[in-house]
């Protein structure tokens, strides 16, 4: 269970640091992936952001001393931390209820959030659909953003992104830029999507809204992404409506990380995420998201 163990790693050098800096860039080397990509994978295991989840155990182990030593207020919000007691105090408040002077009070009650540690789930009750290809290199041209993963903003900010290129025109823009009929046509709808074409080496990544160029693709005013030939692992929904596409893809996405990476013959190599989106006749949909991967050494 090497992937296991690669993200354990890294959770061991946030716990041995909680007193200090914390280095994303590090915990991500130490997982052999990119910030945004630890950060994502933290977030779909946990279900929360890894920010957050940093933020509790600091205010965790900051309430174990404020009960059990005589360190002043000041002291301690400076080692977890915060630049100034009204921010600690905030913090503080915000997840215990209670002020840090009333937390060395006897009886009061406190919360504690123990630390991770990632272990494989067998479960095996629900099938999952994927299939292995080998994909030549080709080319997708569209509009892009950059999103964080910080306190999962992305999950928010990138449907805005979509609902905006609708209102505005962007999205039939960019449809008519194919120079394809798609009226009356089903199966893989004319726009897509594809994020983290370019490490920024942090929690910030690129996300673009993107139609395959062919010959008769018009791309001036557009941005042009070489995706290089790979294997891909492709992964598919059941059929759903349009409006619970969002959540669905969520789900996945999650079984992914959590059920398939951990038993997999295969390991994933980040960039060129793929979400691709289906249409059906009887008025459903479903959807494939693609990873990169490569088979594990033997």
């Amino acid at each position: 269970m090497e992937w296991l163990t690669k993200m354990n790693n890294a959770l061991n050098y946030i716990e041995d640091n909680l007193a200090g800096d914390i280095d994303f860039s590090r915990a991500a080397a130490i997982a052999c992936c990119s910030v945004y990509n630890f950060q994502r994978m933290f977030s779909f295991i946990t279900d929360i952001p890894l920010s957050e989840y940093i933020r509790r155990r600091r205010l965790t182990l900051a309430a174990f001393e404020l009960q059990n030593t005589n360190m002043k207020v000041i002291d301690i919000a400076l080692k977890y931390g915060y630049e100034s007691p009204e921010a600690f105090a905030r913090a503080f408040s915000n997840v215990h209820g209670v002020a840090p002077t009333s937390a060395r009070r006897m009886g009061v009650h406190l919360k504690a959030y123990p630390r991770l540690s990632f272990q494989i789930s067998i479960k095996g009750d629900v099938e999952m659909n994927y299939r292995i290809e080998q994909k030549d290199a080709f080319t997708v041209f569209g509009v892009e953003e950059t999103f964080t993963t910080e306190n999962g903003e992305n999950l928010k900010a990138i449907p805005e992104f979509w609902l905006k290129s609708i209102k505005n025109g962007t999205l039939d823009r960019l449809i008519k830029a194919t120079n394809e009929n798609w009226q009356g046509r089903y199966g893989l709808c004319p726009v897509n999507s594809v994020c983290c074409y370019n490490d920024t080496g942090n929690s910030s990544f690129p996300y673009m809204l993107c139609a395959l160029k062919t010959p008769k693709s018009n791309t001036e005013g557009f941005t042009e992404v070489d995706v290089p030939a790979a294997t891909w692992a492709i992964f598919t929904t059941e059929e759903h409506t349009e409006e619970e596409t969002s959540s669905v893809l969520q789900s996945l996405i999650k079984r992914v990380y959590t059920e398939w990476l951990p038993t997999a013959n295969y390991e994933k190599i980040d960039g060129y995420e793929f979400e691709m989106y289906y249409n059906k006749e009887n008025g459903k949909c479903y959807c494939e998201t693609w990873m990169r991967v490569a088979k594990k050494a033997e």
